[in-house]
């Protein structure tokens, strides 16, 4: 019979913390089993006395490991679940402020009349003041005019961030107030580009859909498109904004969770999560495969887009991923989706030719960040609205795990193992 002992029990006999147990887990070099209540970990007695005998293993090669339990996204090599519901049928049932709800608090609002996406979230909530939307407008506007979205939503949070005077207070509820008035205020403190919302009211009224009304995916929608909101676009827009609200610790994740645990408060660490992602191998993936695909005038460009990359010795933007290695289901679902609502668009068929010629040439398969440049291509967004999709979907995830830091109290300090000059050589 297995005899099982505790998380300290088990890395007193190692000598090593406890954080480093749940990398051995992840490695597949300890077993682990929850208790009843679902909360304390238990280790298999044997297998820490072989691991004992046998030394720390070491891993050469590959991204370095830090293990967080936490109870907000689990992934497998196939999909992900946000709190025990799958992300891509919450993605086809739910508005993303619901699933952001779900995130924060670990409940699904409940359910009200049926109705569209584009309807309001409700009064009272996700509205931004007039104070943060002044503030995180003006900054913005500063910027010159060729500014990605991405770097104005940089300028907007910390704008936004000087007019909330409780952003301190850390309990849920003011965390989740913080929250929903942030990424709603996210969205309004950017430039409009439709000219059909924006042409009919003066510059600083921001009381209609684009402003303050309307769901997050509709707001957004107003910002990002070059033009009139195409028919149909707010619900795969909406399904993007749920597909990319979470992925358990990835970089910007893990950064902004280190920021919280050091009682940062929601829109600094909603900052540090925009500072990180967008980087290339991020979501700043999304404005890489924006430039690929832009670069062909047709589909039968394909074969020199994909080539000219590959001569360069680039990888393919957009392509590949560190989990899902046979396909990622985020872009499987949100280009279904495309299909479906603009299956005669010219820039779709640029993107299905360009991911025919990657798998032709045995190439990964596309990810989550192609699939919003795809979106971009097909709804005609502005440069950059990828990313700006992936960032305010996102902070619904930084934010969550911004809970779990607040409720730990217990500061992420990994350490360094020193390997330059020791002293006197």
């Amino acid at each position: 019979m297995t005899d099982w002992i505790s998380a300290a029990e088990a890395a007193q006999r190692l000598g090593i913390k406890q954080a480093s147990l749940y990398a051995y887990v992840s490695r597949g070099v300890l077993s682990r089993r929850r208790e009843a209540d679902g909360r304390a970990s238990m280790f298999d007695a044997d297998e820490v006395a072989e691991l004992a005998r046998k030394g720390r293993p070491r891993r050469a090669g590959g991204p370095a490991e830090l293990v967080i339990e936490t109870e907000i996204t689990e992934l497998t090599s196939r999909t992900q679940r946000y709190r025990g519901y799958g992300a891509t049928d919450l993605a086809m049932r739910c508005s993303f402020e619901d699933v952001a709800m779900l995130l924060w608090t670990g409940s699904l609002p409940e359910p009200g009349p049926t109705g569209p996406i584009e309807a309001a979230p409700g009064p009272l909530s996700w509205q931004a003041t007039p104070a943060a939307l002044a503030a995180g407008s003006a900054a913005q506007a500063a910027l010159p005019a060729e500014t990605l979205p991405l770097e104005r939503l940089q300028v907007i949070v910390p704008a936004l961030a000087a007019t909330d005077q409780f952003r301190l207070h850390l309990d849920q509820p003011a965390v989740v107030a913080a929250g929903q008035a942030l990424i709603a205020g996210m969205i309004g403190a950017l430039p409009e580009s439709s000219v059909s919302d924006a042409g009919s009211r003066p510059p600083d009224d921001r009381s209609d859909v684009a402003g303050q009304d309307g769901a997050i995916a509709a707001r957004l929608a107003t910002r990002l498109c070059t033009g009139p909101v195409p028919p149909g676009l707010v619900p795969v827009l909406n399904a993007g904004l749920v597909l990319v609200a979470d992925h358990e610790l990835a970089a910007s994740t893990l950064a902004a969770r280190v920021a919280a645990s050091m009682r940062a408060d929601p829109y600094a660490v909603v900052a540090t999560g925009l500072g990180a992602m967008g980087g290339a191998l991020h979501g700043g993936a999304a404005l890489g495969a924006e430039l690929m695909l832009s670069s062909a005038g047709s589909p039968a460009d394909a074969p020199r887009v994909v080539g000219d990359l590959l001569r360069r010795g680039e990888r393919l933007p957009g392509f590949g991923h560190f989990v899902y290695k046979n396909g990622d289901p985020r872009a499987n679902l949100l280009l279904e989706l495309i299909a479906t609502y603009a299956p005669e668009s010219p820039h779709l068929a640029i993107a299905q030719a360009v991911t025919d010629e990657a798998r032709r040439r045995a190439l990964p398969e596309p990810n989550i960040e192609f699939a919003l440049a795809v979106l971009a291509g097909v709804a005609g967004m502005i440069r950059g609205a990828g990313e700006a999709v992936f960032a305010t979907g996102r902070a619904a995830g930084w934010i969550a795990h911004a809970l779990e830091e607040y409720e730990r109290s217990t500061p992420i300090r990994p350490r360094g193992i020193y390997t330059g000059r020791s002293a006197g050589t």
